[in-house]
């Protein structure tokens, strides 16, 4: 079997009320996992191993912030941030009262728990989402994810059709577009972390959270922005053992867990704290739980 990626089809608009442009995949047979000797220990990019994924669809962008704020003027959802009355923002974005920072993260005191923090407020309730139409959806939960792709007669993609998609026709690439963060004029190629984490952020890539969904340049695939930017929820349940017993044919992920799947680091990411902005890079967290840099992009079967 051939491990060289199908071109994909042409990018298209979404049908129906999801309107967000998609690229069609024949799918194919790659090496999924770590090959670099990049990946964290325990988070278990190894052992590399083959997998064929099936034809699929997938968004070019992670779902925005007007995308979803059609399905929620539709369908009056309510996402668990709002349920809560709280989510987590990186302490450098916040935007509310004292009174309103309800505590720091045990072990990463640079997530604050703001009360009224939600996709409508991502720095909290000081904060708006005025010119940020066009910037991925944050603050949004698995479940908030899992709600949007029923309404919107999609799924999420498993962690081997996003791993597959991001890695785009250059299958062995540490990143979408090649080896190399900075291309041959020097500037950066996605949305991370430039200067001191967490105190500094020099804004070299010219943003401190989310960048709006097609800055920078697609995949060869036609992808944007698949690692950097915001962290995106797959379908699977996560364990850190699970390429040891994976099957090679569209793998779905653990029967059960207690976390789910992300993929694609964040505007977060820097080498001195999480250098999971790489297509093998997995993490996961609860599937109630959102973040001011978490959000997810849906595919459909071909």
């Amino acid at each position: 079997m051939s491990l060289e990626p199908t071109v994909p089809g042409p990018v298209r608009t979404g049908p129906g009320r999801h309107a967000v442009s998609q690229v069609a995949l024949a799918g194919g047979e790659f090496l999924m996992g770590d090959a670099r000797g990049d990946g964290n220990r325990g988070d278990g990019e190894e052992p590399v191993h083959r997998v064929r994924v099936g034809p699929f669809t997938i968004d070019a962008t992670p779902v925005t912030n007007t995308d979803f704020a059609g399905f929620v003027e539709a369908t009056g959802y309510r996402t668990e941030a709002e349920a809560f009355g709280f989510s987590a923002v990186f302490h450098l974005a916040v935007a509310a009262r004292d009174e309103d920072v309800l505590g720091r993260a045990a072990g990463t005191p640079w997530w604050l728990t703001v009360r009224g923090a939600d996709w409508r407020r991502p720095g909290g309730p000081l904060s708006a989402l005025d010119g940020l139409g066009d910037h991925p959806v944050v603050h949004v939960s698995w479940n908030d994810a899992v709600a949007y792709c029923a309404w919107a007669g999609r799924r999420l993609p498993t962690e081997a059709e996003w791993e597959y998609a991001s890695r785009g026709l250059l299958s062995g690439a540490r990143y979408p577009w090649g080896d190399d963060l900075l291309d041959p004029a020097g500037q950066w190629q996605t949305n991370i972390w430039q200067g001191q984490f967490p105190h500094r952020n020099d804004l070299d890539d010219g943003y401190l959270t989310t960048a709006p969904v097609r800055s920078f340049a697609a995949n060869s695939f036609g992808l944007w922005q698949t690692v950097g930017n915001v962290w995106e929820w797959c379908a699977d349940w996560y364990a850190a053992d699970y390429y040891s017993y994976s099957p090679p044919l569209d793998p779905r992920g653990p029967e059960h867990g207690s976390t789910r799947v992300l993929r694609g680091g964040s505007y977060l990411c820097h080498d001195s704290y999480c250098n999971r902005y790489r297509n093998s890079a997995r993490s996961s967290n609860t599937p109630d739980s959102s973040m001011g840099n978490a959000g997810f992009r849906t595919v459909g079967q071909e």
